[in-house]
This record gives C-alpha cells, structure tokens and sequence, in this order.
C-alpha cells in the first residue's frame, strides 16, 4: 500500500489491489468452551487461588498460561491435588473413575465437561446396559475419548481408521453401535462409520450426531473459504483436535496451502510470497484477540481489511456447572 505525499488516502498498488482476506464466521470459542473457561474465572473468584484443574481446561496455550497467571493450577491427575482442594474438572470430560479418585481425596470437584460430552456418555451407557459392543471412533490418548471409554470399558474398542475395521472382534454383529469423538472431521468420521457399516450392516446409530455442533459449523465455514485460497491460516493449539481438523478440511476443499499456528508470531512470512487470497478462522477453543493478531499481521504486509463471510448463526448458551452456580448463590445470599 502506498500513500501520496500530500496526504491524500492510501492507494492500492496493483499487486495490493488484487489481494484479498476472508474471514470464517463462525470461528473461536463454542459454547462448551466458552462455559469451561469462564467456570474457572467464576471459581479463582470465589473460592480464592489457588483453584486446581485436572488437564488443560480447553486446548488452547493462551487460554491455559491467562488462567495460570490468575492462579489456576493445572496437573495431570487428581493425585496431584492436595487433599480437600477444589479441581475443575476439564471441558474434555472424565471417566467414573477419575470421580472416584476425587472423592478417595476429598476433593471439592467441579464438573466443566461440555455438554455435548456429556450426552456421548450417556449414549456410552446406555448401549452398554443393552449390552452392545460399542466402536469408539477417535484418537487414542485424547482426553475425551479416554473419558467416554471409562463410562463402559468392557464394551468399548476404539477404531481411528477405517483400516481399522478389519480387525474388529465382537460378540455379537447384530449388536453393535458407534459413538465418536466430538470434534474429529465430519467426513472422516462418516467414512469410518461406512467402513464399520459394510462389515456391520445392523449397525446402530446413536441418537443424534456426536461431531459437535461448532466442529460441524467451523468445517462447513472454512470449505466454503478455502476452494479458492491461496493460503488458508488456523488459529489453535497443536493438542486442539478439532483445529488441526480445520487444516485437513481446508485442503481438501481446495486451499493451496494452509498452517495451523498458536498467534500472529508463528507465522511465515515466506507464506505470504505470491498469496493474493488468503482465508482465516480459528478452532473452537481460541481466543478472538488471538485472530485479531493474525489479522493486524497481514494489514501490516499490505493485505487488506477482512471481509466476514457467514455460514452459520450460533446462539447456543450453556449454563454454567450446577455446583459453581449454588456456590454463587450461597455466597450472593451471605452477603445481602
């Protein structure tokens, strides 16, 4: 961008005149998110830091170190807090088991699993009570598949590829159902469920999708940016499932070449090198300032303004968890 000496406004070059920034919309935080952090907040503000949370709250670097800095400390297992302290549980969600390691400890336990987890171990045990032998789809080692796992191990395989299938061992091929892992690709979870289907033809489904509603809303915004993009930029965490889904997403649609970075900072400027389109979003569990960065860094190198496309609306609001809520009660009650 160039800009006359007597101070008249900037005018686009040629090369600038051709550039171009779409913005994903829907992007960042969903409402299980949303709801899991500001769980946290709610809990160093009324119960006083420090407030432990077992694993990271939400996929997200930034969000992880702000909640440090405010006092929350995050440990990989309950036996890591000190008996009688408060732990939030994360949005990933926990295994029965997890529940009663906290109570073995007298811990004062606060559930932020997002619902939508929630409902995926509900199905968990519901088919297992039939007696169905349940395939898992997801990642293994995932917190949110180690949790749904531990509602009904006996029951429960994991597949992550439909090369997977083949290999599968059940009791009985007229019961068998499939839960997944909310935030996994919708098109790769619905070719693993084919696969599972061709060997299992009495497959049940589970009641409703489990691919969460956000998951589903940011693929089906960043395909329809990225079939002409010259470059496609994904704002979240290497641990976030459902952002490094969002690269994938993107290059199957189309887009040349697509990043997933944390901030503006990991950023490559050698990306940018004859990129006239560039698109970006973020996964669910990012922050908006951190998007905003990206997009000041692309301004900065002569990209223009973003242009917001919208292919979806999002209004859903999740209550925060019962217990925090009668916390807040009690204490707005003592002191009226």
């Amino acid at each position: 961008m160039t800009t006359s000496d007597l101070g008249m406004p900037p005018v686009l070059d040629a090369a600038e005149a051709e550039r171009s920034v779409l913005l994903a919309a829907p992007r960042g935080y969903c409402a299980g998110v949303d709801r899991a952090v500001i769980t946290v907040e709610k809990a160093l503000d009324l119960y006083g830091a420090p407030v432990y949370v077992r694993k990271q709250i939400v996929h997200n670097k930034h969000v992880v170190a702000n909640l440090e800095s405010r006092g929350a400390v995050f440990v990989e297992e309950v036996a890591e807090v000190p008996e009688g302290a408060t732990v939030v549980f994360s949005a990933h969600g926990v295994s029965p088991e997890v529940h009663k390691q906290a109570e073995e400890r007298s811990l004062k336990t606060i559930d932020a699993t997002c619902p939508l987890v929630t409902k995926v171990h509900h199905e968990a045990r519901r088919f297992a009570s039939e007696d169905y032998d349940i395939l898992l789809i997801g990642h293994q080692g995932h917190e949110e598949v180690e949790g749904t796992a531990g509602e009904a191990p006996e029951h429960i395989q994991l597949v992550q590829t439909p090369e997977d299938v083949a290999n599968i061992e059940v009791r009985d091929p007229a019961k068998v159902s499939w839960l997944s892992q909310t935030t996994l690709s919708v098109d790769e979870t619905m070719t693993i469920v084919d696969a599972i289907r061709e060997r299992f033809p009495q497959l049940l489904d589970p009641p409703s999708d489990d691919i969460c509603y956000a998951t589903q809303n940011r693929q089906m915004a960043i395909k329809e940016i990225s079939r002409a993009a010259d470059l496609v930029i994904v704002v979240g965490s290497g641990n976030s499932s459902n952002s490094v889904r969002l690269v994938e997403v993107a290059l199957e649609a189309g887009a040349k070449a697509a990043h997933r970075v944390d901030d503006a900072s990991e950023i490559d400027e050698a990306w940018l090198e004859g990129v006239e389109r560039v698109s970006v979003t973020s996964g669910a569990s990012v922050p908006e300032d951190l998007v905003d960065g990206v997009l000041a860094f692309l301004a900065e190198r002569g990209y223009p303004d973003a242009q917001a496309v919208h292919s979806a609306e999002e209004s859903l609001i999740f209550a925060l968890p019962p217990e925090l809520r009668r916390d807040i009660r009690a204490a707005e009650k003592a002191r009226a």
